[in-house]
């Protein structure tokens, strides 16, 4: 097996290991509880769960979705989380490997690889309870910096602008969205906006800088609005209920980082007339 095809099936494989990683971090941290005691365990009955009940993917489907000695369901997502992290990080392998090489190559595949996985669980944090630690998106922002600089560092080029861009860029996120917070509340006469949505759209201005972090913010205001507007119309959204947007922004700062370069701005120019009619619509409704 060559190592072009060794690098994508061991990128599978480790990532459905980290998902079943970020889905029990998604389960306990809400919790407080610790991520390392105790073992891996059935919350009905307590039970802890031997090797092959544990293993990502194949424990659940050896269970059939039911704890071994009380027979309480094992949630599917559990197995989705898994499955969902082996596909991207099997995409993030694909996207890199082929790109660039050496050393410059290795770090791009390592630095998708944790950015994704930290997307992932933000992403399953905010959904489950409307939460984005600001420990979590402190180090994300941090880690974005200091993989902005040692990617420049190992392209040949100076690490200082970069590493300045990145920064601006996650500066102007996190001010912007505290003031589109504050804007909104007082236009809707409601919050408008999360607290932790600007502090993970400045973890996307780390790690994508300026053009990423437009075309990940036209991506989730998009689909963000698509989806309201589509929830609201069913019927399962009342008028001006929340829904998490932290979602929103994870999955469109994955798709970027997963974009190549030469085309974001293509799609930055194909988003924007359709992000400005739904703003014109939305305010529409707001009014």
């Amino acid at each position: 097996m060559s190592i072009s095809t060794m690098v994508p099936v061991a990128a599978a494989l480790l990532g459905a290991c980290v998902g079943s990683f970020l889905g029990l971090a998604a389960w306990r941290l809400p919790r407080g509880e610790s991520l390392m005691r105790p073992a891996s365990h059935c919350p009905a009955c307590g039970r802890t769960l031997a090797w092959r009940d544990n293993l990502p993917l194949l424990g659940w489907l050896w269970l059939r979705g039911r704890c071994r000695t009380c027979g309480a369901p094992i949630p599917l997502r559990d197995w989705l989380v898994e499955a969902l992290t082996a596909g991207l990080w099997l995409a993030v392998a694909l996207s890199t490997t082929p790109a660039a090489g050496g050393l410059a190559g290795v770090l791009r595949l390592l630095a998708g690889l944790l950015f994704i996985s930290g997307l992932l669980l933000l992403l399953l944090l905010d959904l489950d309870g409307f939460w984005l630690p600001e420990p979590l998106c402190r180090w994300g922002v941090i880690m974005g910096l200091a993989t902005t600089a040692l990617l420049a560092a190992a392209a040949g080029t100076g690490p200082v602008p970069p590493l300045a861009h990145h920064s601006l860029a996650a500066a102007l996120a996190l001010v912007g969205f505290d003031l589109a917070r504050v804007l909104g509340t007082w236009w809707l006469g409601a919050p408008a906006l999360g607290g932790g949505d600007g502090k993970l759209a400045a973890v996307l201005g780390a790690w994508l800088g300026g053009r990423g972090l437009l075309l990940a913010l036209a991506l989730a205001v998009l689909s963000g609005g698509l989806f309201g507007l589509l929830a609201r119309l069913g019927g399962h959204l009342k008028s001006r209920q929340p829904f998490p947007f932290g979602p929103f922004l994870a999955t469109a700062g994955g798709l970027v980082w997963l974009t190549p370069q030469t085309l974001q701005w293509q799609l930055l120019a194909l988003l924007l007339p359709w992000l400005n009619t739904v703003g014109s619509h939305l305010l529409s409704k707001a009014a």
